[in-house]
This record gives structure tokens, sequence and C-alpha cells, in this order.
């Protein structure tokens, strides 16, 4: 190999592993902060399932209620999305002022399952996700809603409801899953997901948003056979990477 060729090969690998670092220097990772609590769960697979994401992602799993100090304004750099998995009902007026300023300021969410069953005595929650499980005979917005009702492990048919970001990629599809009916939507919330499954609500799936941040709700979520789910994977991800942009 005479020089110039050799100096020319040289010159290629060194611009190609430059272009490999900058290209993953500028591909910063995305920090959720996982909140849990009042509700539980198969930590092993739900793990697995976050894991699964990608190395873009890291996640913190914080549950209430000390989750309530990452909403102060001290702790709201310390991470850029939050993913809620939880069913906290316990909350005081000052936390609940520090929650919402810090999701109306602009933090992100995405909301999971049980998470719509949580703050039955906070209905700015409900405004926040966009939906409402009720435990309870319940008014709001002048309507009477009954107690909402649930069912375990039934196999039924999500359908994408609208192209967007979150559902990017996503055709119908099967889901073994726990199923709720009755439950409050806001009427102002765009539809992605919807079932025809009888012992559900017609909408599983939305976005919304609060103040400046993005929301995205996904219904499903309860166990081991949804975490698995590559679908399901799928639009956690999308949702997560669109309500961060």
């Amino acid at each position: 190999m005479n020089n110039s060729n050799f100096i020319r090969k040289l010159f290629l690998s060194v611009i190609f592993c430059l272009s490999f670092f900058f290209s993953f220097a500028g591909s910063p990772v995305i920090r959720a902060l996982v909140v849990t609590g009042g509700h539980g769960y198969n930590r092993e697979t739900f793990n697995a399932m976050l894991e699964s994401l990608g190395e873009k992602y890291s996640f913190k799993i914080v549950e209430f209620p000390e989750a309530f100090d990452m909403f102060s304004p001290e702790r709201r750099n310390d991470y850029d999305v939050l993913l809620f998995y939880h069913m906290w009902q316990n909350i005081n007026t000052e936390q609940e002022k520090m929650f919402a300023d810090c999701i109306r300021s602009g933090k992100p969410l995405v909301a999971l399952h049980h998470s719509i069953c949580a703050f039955d005595n906070w209905e700015e929650y409900w405004r926040i996700i966009g939906g409402k499980y009720f435990h309870k005979p319940t008014v709001l917005d002048g309507k009477e809603y009954p107690a909402c009702s649930y069912i375990h492990d039934i196999k039924f048919t999500v359908k994408v409801a609208a192209r967007h970001p979150v559902t990017k990629g996503v055709r119908d599809f099967e889901i073994f899953d726990e199923t709720y009916k009755g439950y409050w939507v806001d009427p102002e919330v765009k539809v992605l997901l919807t079932t025809d499954e009888q012992s559900s609500n017609p909408v599983i799936g939305w976005t919304k948003t609060y103040g400046k941040s993005r929301i995205v709700t996904l219904q499903s979520g309860h166990d081991t056979p949804t975490f698995e789910n590559p679908n399901f994977r799928r639009l956690l991800k999308q949702a997560i990477e669109w309500v961060v942009k």
C-alpha cells in the first residue's frame, strides 16, 4: 500500500469515528421519572418493558408519597418526562398546587392504566390526564356518573383511531389485559385508540395538553401480557418521545 492510499483510508476512518461520536453525542438520554404507589404490579416484567425501550432512555422509579417531592421547582430539572403508573389517593392542598404547577409549566406526562383511578377527590388531576375511573357515583360537569367496572384477563382488539406520532407504524392488534368501563374521558382529547370490547369504554387511548405540557394516556397496562406486547411497547416508546418533543 502506498502512502497516499494509507493516508486516504486513515482519513476516512477518522471521519467515520467522529461522525459516529457526534451522532451519539447529539442524542441525549431521555430521563423518565416513573411514579408508582397505591397499586401492586409485577415489578420484574414492568421493568423489563422499560429496559426494552433502549439505551436512549433512563428510568427512575419513585413511589408516592415520596414522589411529591419530585414535583417541587428544585427537583423538576432532574427528569425530562413523567411516566405515571400509580393509583395514589391522598393529597393535600399544597401538594395539589405543586403537582399541577409542575405539569402546567411544561413537564410532559404519559399516564398508564390504573393512573386514571387515582385521586378520587381531586378533580384537577382528572383534567390533567383527561380521564377518570369512578370508584363511587360522582357528579362531574353537571352529569352524574355511576361507579365504573373492570374485568381482568380479557383478550380484545385495540384499534388505531388516528394517524399520529404516538401510533406511527402500529396497526390494530390483540391484547390480553384488564378492561375498564364507564370512566369519564375529557371531550376535548384527541382520540388515538379505541375498542369494540363490550366490557370496556370505547376510547382507550388519547392525547391532550395541559398548560405547556403534552399528555398521553393509555388505558391498557395491567400485567405481564401487556408489558410484553410489542405493540404496546411501541406505543409507550413513541408516546414518551412525542410528549418530550
